[in-house]
């Protein structure tokens, strides 16, 4: 974690709730929501389902949910489910300057949007002095795949990370022109070497709006599915951790959320960069197995990554792993012929049916 970033509050008015990044803070998680929404999608179940589910990511560790707002009516519907959550929500805007102005009249906690790309120098001040009054942050994003004209490509001496820096000193500097200092930047690229060498680069020129070495969001963008996407990211990103970078992450996986929730909460734990919380530990499973280890944990992550604890838990599919594999756990259940056996520290506490696992466990999850 890096100590040399300025401290950016987000959210923290109305019913919102306040997140901090940089300071010396853990990093903070982020998402991305998957889909476009519609005014239609807030009315009926979805009205309800949607929010909730905005509850069980920031349960299982998500700060910011952010948002693509292409046009005014997505900002309307944003606007009214920024009403409905607690969790601060992001606004992605790209181009156009009036979207942002209708973002900032929600209690829409953030917003990513470029000041080069978005018009005439009226509208950007229009735009930060908007943010500014109402307290609101905004990330610069620089992405290696819409670098401006003159920065693509090799350009003599320039590698791709310097043109990334490049870009995102040229965007804050127009921050600096109207003395905006609530900004983050994120340097982004999908190979991880340029990742990481761009955010060493911008980190170690300390480049600062007034209060401290301005924030960084890192991430391996556009990095592919679930298995490949974790590796590159955890490549890039254990890297920088460890080299004190890195105020918020976003894993980026054509996955859902919640996996990228999760794959985040593992990256950081490994990094040494979060404090404690669950540990899951499940086997593979073999030909020995007689419980389905692969089914149960994919129906409990949700839950178990939600838990507030300290504390490790095992699912195993025998009686080989589990427990004496596994007698470390808090709590461990795995199968044994027939039965399936629910264990703490190694001693077996209920022998059950494989229709009674799901209610037993979630009886013994609620003691620890």
């Amino acid at each position: 974690m890096s100590h040399r970033t300025q401290l950016i509050k987000i959210g923290g008015f109305d019913h919102v709730e306040a997140v901090y990044i940089g300071g010396g803070r853990p990093p903070l998680i982020q998402t991305m929501w998957k889909d476009r929404l519609s005014a239609a999608d807030l009315e009926g179940p979805g009205g309800k389902e949607i929010p909730a589910r905005i509850g069980r990511l920031k349960a299982m560790g998500c700060g910011l949910l952010r948002f693509a707002v292409p046009d005014i009516e997505a900002a309307e519907v944003l606007g009214e489910l920024a009403s409905r959550v607690s969790l601060p929500l992001v606004a992605d805007i790209h181009f156009d300057y009036r979207i942002a102005l209708r973002c900032l009249d929600f209690p829409i906690a953030k917003i990513r949007i470029n000041p080069g790309n978005i018009g005439g120098r009226d509208r950007v001040e229009a735009v930060l002095d908007k943010a500014a009054g109402r307290g609101r942050p905004i990330r610069i994003g620089v992405n290696a795949g819409s670098l401006p004209q003159d920065l693509r490509g090799e350009r003599g001496n320039v590698s791709r990370p310097a043109a990334l820096v490049e870009a995102a000193v040229r965007e804050l500097e127009i921050f600096r022109e109207f003395g905006f200092l609530n900004g983050i930047v994120s340097l982004k690229a999908s190979g991880i070497s340029d990742t990481i060498n761009a955010n060493r680069l911008f980190a170690e020129r300390e480049y600062s709006l007034g209060g401290g070495a301005v924030p960084l969001h890192v991430g391996v963008t556009e990095a592919g599915p679930l298995v490949a996407g974790v590796v590159r990211n955890t490549a890039a990103l254990l890297d920088l951790l460890a080299a004190g970078i890195g105020d918020t992450v976003r894993v980026s996986l054509s996955d859902s959320m919640e996996n990228e929730v999760i794959a985040a909460r593992e990256i950081l734990a490994a990094a040494g960069a979060a404090p404690g919380g669950l540990r899951i530990v499940s086997c593979p499973r073999c030909g020995r197995n007689s419980f389905d280890t692969h089914g149960f944990t994919a129906r409990w992550l949700p839950r178990l990554y939600s838990l507030s604890k300290d504390a490790t838990v095992a699912i195993m599919g025998c009686v080989v792993n589990g427990p004496g594999e596994a007698r470390e756990a808090d709590l461990g259940i795995t199968g044994a012929g027939d039965r399936v056996l629910l264990f703490r520290h190694g001693v077996v506490i209920r022998t059950l049916r494989p229709d009674e696992a799901d209610a037993a466990f979630a009886e013994e999850l609620e003691k620890l």
